[in-house]
């Protein structure tokens, strides 16, 4: 379809390629066209379909004479065929040339007349022991469709008979490749293709094998391993393949040589061809990222669509191939290993359909091909096959040997499924093909060793679990096991197991990362994607365990009981105005509320501080991964750079290197940023929470907090110089005595400086600070019970003072049966994050130099806010294989969850303090 010719009974005028042609039809006397249709002729024995003269048999066409003048009338000359010449007219009927050597052995002529048989071009004696009449079918299991090959009917008998008569090399490649291409078909009652190349690899024993291969008959093909049970894992497995590979060395230590017999159709060897040209690779690429699927350690993958146009016209004749692998033996001498295939079509056809997966039941072969265009051919070869079989699947899989220091391999193993199409119309049609090399090593030990791993973390994280729920009981002042309980263990537990599953994920990662990348003589190979499933199951529980963590950190922050105890007292009397009576009283001088406000609002601005910043935290990893490279890290192949040309091959991307990669890097930033604001920055420069433990001192403000039922903190924020409502010349005056020590200390106990405490109080302290605290926030309560807004705001202004007063009271243990004890807390009880002492009468202070006050706040959970940063980056670049889109997500949750951190916070705050939501800015 890419030119114009003429049409029969017109010859050329003119012709310059594609549609520019002008023809000429021929006079009636001499009708007939040359062969090369530039000039009419006389035919003396007819005319073709095309227009051309045609001869009888063993007759040949001669259009000119010897010197190249055109003829008036073409000639039909008749090859003499007795003893004295033996010639015959060649396939083109355009020469006599000597016949076929067989008619002469049997006829001494070339004549093969009866009762000799004429098959395939050759001639047999009636005499002769030829095998079983072969059965010219080829089946296409994949279309149901059994055909009668065109190529199969005329050469199936002929090869057979010669390859058993003669031995003839040639005869029996091509009796080999029509087994080949009916998919090595095996069946004991059939005589196909593959059943004649049985019958004569069974009864020519005698001829001995080739190179000690016991499978390698002599003057035959060698096809098959053998079908005994058991054979395809010995040959794969019992053996090491003779040489090692490295990731860095010559180019010898670091390439496959893999190397292939061609031969045609009809059994002619061709050539050796290295597979570097990218022969078994149907989709077009550059030389370099062909050839970079031979380079030991790299994983390749190449898949495309091909037009069945394109297939038809690039591979019109099939080439069969018998793959070997090329090493050196320790004195130099180079030598070859066979490469075993297996056929997938094969494996799954009707015979075998039972046997699965299992390597003992694998059938393993040797020839392939790439496009077979030939055997779907039913009448004249010359025309579009009716089906055409293609290898759209080709693996190569190179296994390393278990517990290896140098590189050693097993046997490589090529793996080939087949696709049939049925041709219909090759320019609309396409086929997908794909070719890949496949690293591969045994990971059982690697699986038993994560599973061990995993029960006795998990087992672990069921004991911690115990008794974080241990010492929330004691905190809630509870002693009873409900059903709270049990959902309080179970969300302890989901925090603990995530993260088990994430410290085994991270060292899974960073192991491979660092084992696999590092390594020079090769003792491990990456997972393949198929192997990654429990590892991504792992990545994906530990993240829907931590959000859960999150959740429920995330809603106790957000329900704790805050309160602001205001140190301050009225410095003097002034005069005012009794209202309703118009009499003028003396009241004390009312003290400022704006302290308290802004305490408040310093403390809603560090409710979401955290020891890193999470902007940046981002960003730097981004800029590792995709400006500096580190990404690269995570391709799957040999390389250690950072960097990769343009032009070179890029390997399929390693989820767990992926996973390694950026969890490594997110940690090894945080723990930067963590170093540098609590070595440098918090000392140097600005510490908020210190700073606001400060600012309560001054302000003569102290903060009760209750994170539990009977537990929370405490910041004593009384101010040692009695009053903080001053103006400016006192205050530095104030500052000036403190910094010469010419005042007290900040304690809360006499001459010490502890201002924060954990604190542990009786039941009977928080059921006082209960009746104070519900009408505090009565004025929630239903409308009917309520007088007036005015009536509201001076019951919660009276709940306020009186809380005020109630909490600065027991502070100054006024109340003896609500009193307290500050101590310090045991070393165990700090390490498991619990009290052994239960506060029956007293409430216990204990001594916090650790600012722990902060658990409630973002800054005290650092380590679960960045886990779940990096397993909900991670998550989002599994799923989309992008770093920039997950570093965008991450950056976007990090700002929801702060503003609603925020927005709830402050709302949590105005309603426990009484602080006016408006002033909270």
């Amino acid at each position: 379809g890419s030119s114009c010719v003429c049409q029969p009974g017109y010859r050329m005028v003119s012709s310059n390629g594609g549609s520019s042609v002008i023809c000429e039809k021929c006079p009636e006397n001499t009708s007939g066209v040359t062969q090369d249709g530039w000039n009419c002729i006389t035919c003396p024995k007819g005319l073709t379909s095309e227009g051309k003269c045609k001869c009888l048999n063993n007759e040949i066409l001669v259009e000119r004479s010897i010197d190249g003048i055109l003829l008036n009338e073409a000639l039909c000359i008749h090859c003499n065929g007795s003893e004295q010449s033996f010639s015959a007219s060649d396939a083109s009927g355009s020469r006599c040339v000597r016949c076929e050597q067989t008619f002469i052995n049997v006829s001494k002529s070339c004549d093969c007349s009866s009762p000799n048989i004429l098959t395939g071009g050759l001639c047999f004696s009636v005499s002769d022991s030829l095998p079983p009449k072969g059965v010219a079918t080829v089946r296409f299991g994949q279309l149901g469709i059994t055909l009668t090959s065109a190529w199969f009917l005329k050469n199936l008998q002929s090869s057979a008979s010669a390859c058993w008569l003669y031995s003839n090399l040639t005869a029996c490649q091509a009796l080999g490749n029509m087994c080949v291409m009916n998919m090595n078909s095996l069946s004991s009652s059939s005589t196909d293709a593959c059943g004649l190349f049985q019958y004569i690899y069974v009864n020519t024993a005698r001829l001995g094998i080739v190179h000690s291969i016991a499978f390698w008959r002599h003057n035959l093909p060698w096809l098959y391993y053998g079908d005994q049970p058991g054979l395809a894992s010995q040959v794969l497995e019992a053996n090491h393949f003779p040489a090692i590979f490295s990731f860095k060395g010559t180019d010898k230590d670091i390439k496959l040589q893999f190397i292939a017999a061609s031969f045609d159709a009809a059994g002619n060897f061709l050539k050796w061809q290295n597979l570097e040209g990218g022969i078994l690779q149907l989709c077009p690429d550059t030389q370099t990222k062909l050839n970079a699927a031979y380079t030991f350690g790299t994983t390749y993958q190449q898949s495309c669509k091909i037009s069945v146009s394109k297939i038809l016209l690039d591979f019109a004749d099939p080439i069969f191939y018998d793959l070997f692998l090329e090493y050196n033996g320790d004195n130099g001498q180079q030598y070859l290993w066979a490469v075993p295939v297996l056929n997938l079509n094969l494996q799954y056809s009707e015979m075998f359909v039972n046997q699965g997966s299992n390597m003992n039941n694998w059938l393993l072969t040797r020839r392939f091909f790439l496009v077979d265009a030939l055997s779907g051919k039913e009448n004249d070869l010359g025309k579009l096959p009716r089906i055409i079989r293609i290898a759209s699947k080709i693996t190569i899989s190179i296994r390393l040997v278990s517990h290896t220091q140098r590189g050693v391999i097993y046997p490589p193993l090529i793996t080939i499924a087949y696709t049939d199409v049925l041709v219909q119309n090759p320019e609309t049609q396409s086929v997908m093909v794909s070719f890949s090399v496949n690293y591969e090593m045994n990971q059982s030990e690697a699986q038993i060793q994560t599973d061990i791993t995993l029960g006795v973390l998990g087992g672990l994280a069921v004991l911690w679990s115990l008794l974080k729920t241990a010492g929330w009981k004691r905190r809630t002042g509870s002693s009873i096991i409900d059903l709270q309980t049990v959902l309080k263990f179970l969300l302890f537990y989901a925090g603990d197991l995530a993260n088990v599953f994430f410290i085994i994920t991270v060292g899974t990662g960073i192991y491979w990362l660092v084992f696999f990348k590092a390594q020079q003589f090769v003792s491990v190979l990456l997972p393949l994607p198929s192997q990654e499933e429990d590892f991504v199951t792992y990545i994906a529980c530990a993240f829907s365990l931590k959000a859960l963590q999150f959740l429920q950190l995330l809603v106790s922050q957000l329900t704790i009981d805050i309160f602001f105890i205001d140190w301050e007292r009225p410095k003097g009397k002034v005069l005012k105005a009794v209202e309703g009576e118009g009499v003028i009283k003396s009241a004390a001088a009312p003290v400022s509320i704006w302290r308290t406000y802004f305490i408040a609002n310093e403390w809603n601005e560090i409710q979401t501080v955290r020891k890193i910043n999470p902007l940046f935290q981002v960003l730097a990893v981004l800029f590792f991964l995709e400006v500096v490279g580190f990404s690269n890290l995570a391709l799957m192949d040999s390389s250690s750079s950072l960097t990769r040309s343009s032009g070179s091959y890029i390997a399929p991307w390693s989820r767990i290197l992926r996973f390694g990669v950026s969890a490594a890097l997110w940690l090894a930033i945080a723990f930067l940023q963590i170093i540098f604001f609590s070595v440098f920055y918090e000392r140097f420069v600005e510490d908020k929470i210190s700073q606001f433990v400060d600012l309560c001192c001054m302000s003569n403000i102290s903060v009760f907090l209750l994170s539990h039922s009977c537990f929370g903190y405490y910041i004593h924020g009384r101010s040692v110089h009695g009053h903080a409502d001053t103006n400016m010349e006192e205050m530095n005056m104030n500052l000036k005595r403190e910094a010469e020590n010419l005042c007290s200390q900040r304690g809360l106990l006499p001459n010490t400086d502890g201002q924060t405490f954990q604190i542990s109080i009786s039941r009977k302290m928080r059921l006082h600070y209960d009746r104070i605290h519900e009408s505090l926030t009565r004025k929630r309560g239903p409308a009917r019970l309520l007088d007036s807004s005015a009536n509201t705001f001076e019951q919660s202004t009276r709940a306020y003072n009186t809380m005020n007063k109630f909490l600065s009271s027991f502070i100054d243990h006024v109340h003896k049966e609500m009193d307290y004890i500050v101590k310090d807390k045991l070393l165990l009880e700090r390490i498991l994050g619990m009290e052994f002492m239960e506060p029956i009468e007293k409430s216990i202070f204990y001594n916090d130099e650790g600012h722990t006050f902060s658990d409630v706040l973002y800054y005290g959970n650092e380590t679960t806010l960045l886990i779940f940063d990096i397993l909900f980056f991670s998550i989002v670049d599994l799923a989309s294989q992008s770093f920039v889109l997950a570093a965008i997500l991450t950056y976007l949750q990090q700002e929801i969850f702060r503003f609603i951190r925020n927005t709830l916070g402050q709302k949590n705050l105005a309603s426990k303090t009484l602080v006016d939501e408006r002033f909270l800015i």
